[in-house]
C-alpha cells in the first residue's frame, strides 16, 4: 500500500506536464479582440436661440350631440 505522501508526490508529477502545456497554450493564443461598446448617434445642439411658433385656428367637428367649433392650435421650434 502506498503512503499519502508518495500518493501526493506522484499525483503532483503527474499533473505538472498538464500544467505546462496548459500554460504553453494560453500563451500562444491571441488576444481577444477588443470591441468597443455601443455608442449612440451624436446629437449635435447649436447654441443660437430657438423658440416655439405657434398657429391656432378654429374647425369644426361634427358630433353625435352636434357640430362643435373646436379650437386646434399647431406649434414648431424656430431658430431666430
Amino acid at each position: 500500500m502506498m503512503s499519502v505522501k508518495r500518493f501526493m508526490a506522484t499525483a503532483s508529477l503527474a499533473v505538472l506536464p498538464l500544467i505546462s502545456a496548459a500554460s504553453s497554450t494560453l500563451a500562444q493564443s491571441p488576444p481577444p479582440a477588443w470591441n468597443p461598446p455601443y455608442t449612440h448617434p451624436r446629437i449635435e445642439v447649436n447654441p443660437r436661440p430657438a423658440y416655439r411658433r405657434c398657429a391656432s385656428r378654429y374647425v369644426i367637428q361634427y358630433r353625435p350631440s352636434g357640430t362643435v367649433l373646436f379650437p386646434e392650435k399647431h406649434c414648431w421650434w424656430q431658430r431666430s
